[in-house]
């Protein structure tokens, strides 16, 4: 079954086969999840290429709207993992995915160690339906119980020791490393004729390890990279694993039995790529988001300028050029000397999750600042592949550039990683920028 598929404005309302029911039997109850998990910090879309141009809050708000419209009753899971696992400093960001997502009204989200970054007071305090089913104290819900028609939900979610940022340290942890209080609930739950889903980041062999699953209807497992897996059933248990990156979504249509138990289901997965329109009440959040980004750029160019002592190791591309001219022309003809341009376009320019590729020397001693104090380090330039030059410049080529000898990969893969530049290889890419270097210095006599 493909997975990527575009949005088409059809029929979404239970999308499953014709159902069929013995004469005189209770008809199947209907119930229609659409879930997800790790957002990754992705509030908003990668424009870096075609490839990465899906997700973003402001579509995913546009998706629910459009099926929710369709079905009043859809009901949101979400397997937590909102935040960047290496984005901790980054409270702007993490606040406004927080209060981006609330206006998709997500009935739970599980809990993962990103996502308490800041504490879970942040997460309280954003008023969202969090869950950590092994948490100690009350500070977050053990548990969710929901209501779609006649059918009642439980959802309850693991956050897994093993990636605890207090190993070893059990009486400061606020979990409980103990899965027996999250297997009562569930089933308890079970027993009470419930639907009951559990989620965790765990892959699904840990998670058969750690719980009886008689009792789960619904496991979220650990989710893949960018892309949905089609469910498994195993026994009375739906095995559905996300995909990441928020670039899409997955639409569960379920036909529940006695005890809610699940009788038949079918999936449609929706890509959310760029012909997807944002949805226009998050404008302004939106809006505000680049205008906070730019206030706090500028505030640390500030300070970074108030710090700045001696001399730039950097000398930019025109003193690269004086000995350079055939490799400059050939620079300056290819898309890495329009890099900041392409972020001015398009209103990144004062986003530090943007400019570090975009410029020479991004937060490094003598490097850029913005582009009315470093003008002269703006765009990709010789020293982001072969290192601060200033020194080679005034040695006359005698000291060596810092990157020399290098391989290619190892410069590349700064920038060129696998979120921002997918179809990347270095075989594929170096022709755009080959440029034959000068023959070395005589010896010193």
């Amino acid at each position: 079954m493909p997975l990527l598929r575009r949005l088409i404005y059809v029929p979404l309302l239970m999308l499953a086969l014709p159902l069929s029911t013995q004469a005189g039997a209770e008809p199947p109850a209907l119930l229609q999840l659409l879930y997800s998990g790790n957002l990754d910090g992705e509030l908003e879309p990668c424009g870096c290429t075609l490839d990465t141009d899906f997700g973003g809050i402001q579509r995913q708000t546009t998706m629910i709207d459009n099926l929710r419209e369709k079905n009043p009753e859809l009901l949101l899971l979400n397997s937590g993992g909102l935040f960047g696992p290496d984005m901790g400093h980054d409270q702007i960001k993490h606040r406004f995915i927080l209060s981006g997502i609330t206006e998709q009204q997500f009935d739970a989200f599980g809990v993962q160690w990103a996502d308490l970054q800041h504490g879970e007071q942040m997460l309280k305090e954003s008023g969202l339906p969090f869950v950590a089913g092994n948490w100690k104290d009350d500070q977050l819900a053990k548990g969710q119980t929901l209501m779609r028609g006649d059918t009642r939900i439980f959802f309850s979610h693991w956050l897994e020791p093993e990636n605890s940022p207090f190993v070893g340290m059990q009486a400061q942890s606020p979990i409980t490393e103990d899965p027996k209080p999250v297997q009562q609930a569930l089933d308890q739950a079970k027993q009470r004729g419930l639907l009951t889903v559990l989620s965790t980041s765990l892959p699904l062999e840990k998670a058969q390890q750690l719980f009886q699953l008689d009792s789960v209807d619904i496991l979220l497992i650990k989710s893949a990279y960018e892309q949905f897996a089609e469910p498994q059933q195993l026994g009375n248990t739906l095995v559905l694993q996300p995909g990441s990156r928020g670039q899409r979504f997955a639409l569960l249509n379920l036909e529940l039995g006695a005890e809610k138990r699940i009788l038949n289901w079918s999936q449609q997965v929706f890509d959310l790529p760029v012909d997807i329109a944002n949805a226009e009440r998050l404008n302004q959040w939106y809006e505000d988001y680049n205008e906070t980004l730019r206030q706090d750029y500028l505030e640390r160019v500030k300070k970074r300028k108030a710090l700045k002592s001696g001399d730039s190791p950097y000398g930019g591309q025109q003193l690269c050029q004086a000995c350079h001219q055939p490799q400059h022309e050939i620079w300056s003809q290819s898309q890495h000397a329009q890099a900041f341009t392409d972020l001015e376009e398009v209103g990144k320019a004062f986003d530090g999750h943007c400019v570090g590729c975009h410029v020479v020397g991004y937060e490094q001693e003598g490097g850029f600042l913005d582009q009315e104090l470093t003008p002269n380090l703006s765009g990709v330039q010789c020293e982001n592949c072969h290192g601060p030059a200033k020194e080679h410049a005034l040695s006359a080529g005698k000291t060596a550039t810092p990157n020399k000898g290098l391989p290619k990969e190892q410069i590349c893969s700064g920038c060129h990683v696998k979120e921002h530049s997918p179809s990347f290889k270095p075989e594929l890419y170096w022709p755009k920028i080959a440029h034959p270097g000068l023959p070395p210095l005589p010896p010193t006599q």
